[in-house]
């Protein structure tokens, strides 16, 4: 079935599994007192169970997500290993088990262990039990007329072999491959004929881009018939794009996009820039009013350093730094060129005479970079992504592929930063660590760099 399709049905899942743990809860109670009543005469006080009714506010919440990160939902609806999919499904259960004590321990409540064993047993026996009953609906005469679709394969002599193989990967309840049409010998008759004999719901076309006048035409005659068209959109050759539709305008727009593209992931991500940003200056404004203290009492000259950087897609802005060498330091940087230790385009020296005292505190311990918190909140930045780079030195790359680094924006801190920061003496290694952040992107992604970014600025390791 179609990632749309995939989708719509796995949020219905959650929803339904996060009924079946409430369930489980509600069972787990009554399975405890009536074990107790009939087997256990003496049992004690059970608790009544309004006392922790609250727990199922939070289980719908708590339990799709658990399952979700222990890779339940990530296979088709029919997995083809049931002992993979049903280990994900008791790794969810036992960590939605663990998560319901962790947070019975800061309420401070306490609940019965008996309960917490059978809602652990019952949650894994429901959400089962569910599966093999839509397992079993799929399979039926009933499923097979809801769900699967009737295809014919329209492409070219040599590519048919390809799509059938495609889709019998997907298994058989969602498609039925009832014809195949040739793109290299199309006929008008034939199609309408094919349509109306083999009674298809799809007609998936796989066609080169010097047939697209024969696929208007083929689209225009399913849609006289109200059948379906899937084309592939396989007709330009790329390597890293991701392959996207949108509307624009009304019109369909098709997208190749290598950098992650804007869903709520991302979105996220600039609410917590922005966010993020406002409440460390406001936090750290006693210690940014410190440094500048000190760098006006120091040395001669202004407190910030600002200098033009590319920022996304290459769009200059100017990024600001706590001043960390003498007043006239970039007049002075041709008579070190002789001294840099980065290949490429990148200027980086150890011990770089222009470095002020109070500048080389500030350098190891990267409080200089402090004030691009004002570019994360102005826009021009975000918390984590490749570091922003000087624009005549961007001006000089010498590969073009090294470009992509900018199609995400720049960040404070990134995996260049984590990876011994200055150590990293090769371009190249530098870029190949910021395209392996863009193409592997995720907000918790983004989390992990932080977090790993406080230690490596405590102990100044690579810093110079």
């Amino acid at each position: 079935m179609l990632q749309k399709e995939r989708n719509i049905l796995i949020q219905a899942q959650m929803f339904l599994d996060a009924i079946l743990c409430m369930l489980a809860l509600w069972m787990a109670h009554g399975l405890r007192g009536l074990i107790h009543v009939r087997f256990l005469p003496s049992p004690g006080e059970i608790e009544a169970f309004d006392q922790f009714a609250w727990m199922l506010l939070l289980i719908p919440f708590l339990a799709p997500f658990v399952f979700y990160s222990q890779g339940y939902y990530a296979r088709e609806l029919l997995p083809s290993s049931r002992l993979r999919h049903y280990a994900a499904l008791a790794r969810g259960c036992l960590l939605l088990f663990v998560f319901m004590i962790f947070v019975m321990f800061l309420k401070k409540f306490t609940l019965a262990r008996s309960v917490l064993l059978l809602f652990l047993i019952l949650t894994f026996t429901l959400v089962m039990l569910k599966d093999e009953a839509l397992q079993l609906f799929r399979r039926s005469s009933m499923g097979k007329t809801q769900f699967q679709r009737r295809v014919i394969i329209a492409s070219s002599g040599s590519e048919i072999g390809h799509i059938h193989k495609t889709l019998s990967e997907l298994g058989s309840h969602d498609f039925e491959i009832v014809g195949n049409y040739d793109l290299n010998n199309a006929k008008e008759d034939t199609l309408l004929d094919m349509l109306h004999d083999l009674s298809a719901n799809i007609v998936l076309i796989d066609s080169k881009y010097d047939q697209f006048s024969e696929v208007e035409k083929m689209i225009q005659r399913c849609e006289l018939e109200g059948v379906d068209v899937w084309v592939l959109a396989n007709f330009f050759r790329t390597e890293l794009c991701a392959t996207s539709l949108d509307m624009l305008q009304g019109s369909p727009l098709l997208v190749f996009r290598t950098a992650p593209d804007f869903t709520m992931q991302t979105f996220g991500k600039q609410m917590f820039d922005y966010v993020g940003s406002f409440l460390l200056l406001l936090l750290l404004s006693p210690l940014l009013l410190l440094i500048c203290l000190a760098i006006k009492i120091s040395s001669p000259g202004p407190i910030f350093f600002s200098q033009k950087r590319s920022g996304l897609n290459g769009i200059p802005f100017t990024m600001y730094k706590f001043r960390s060498m003498i007043n006239n330091a970039e007049m002075k940087k041709h008579e070190l060129e002789r001294l840099n230790e980065m290949s490429g385009p990148v200027f980086k020296v150890s011990n770089d005479p222009r470095v002020t005292k109070i500048g080389a505190f500030l350098r190891k311990t990267s409080l200089d970079e402090l004030p691009q918190l004002y570019n994360v909140l102005k826009g021009e930045m975000s918390l984590v992504g490749p570091r922003p780079l000087p624009v005549d030195e961007t001006l000089r790359f010498d590969d073009i592929a090294h470009r992509r680094r900018l199609s995400m924006r720049p960040g404070l801190t990134c995996l260049w930063q984590i990876s011994g920061r200055n150590n990293v003496t090769d371009f190249n290694e530098w870029v190949r660590l910021d395209l392996e952040y863009i193409d592997n992107w995720s907000f918790w992604g983004d989390f992990k760099i932080l977090f790993k970014t406080i230690p490596v600025v405590f102990r100044g390791i690579g810093a110079r």
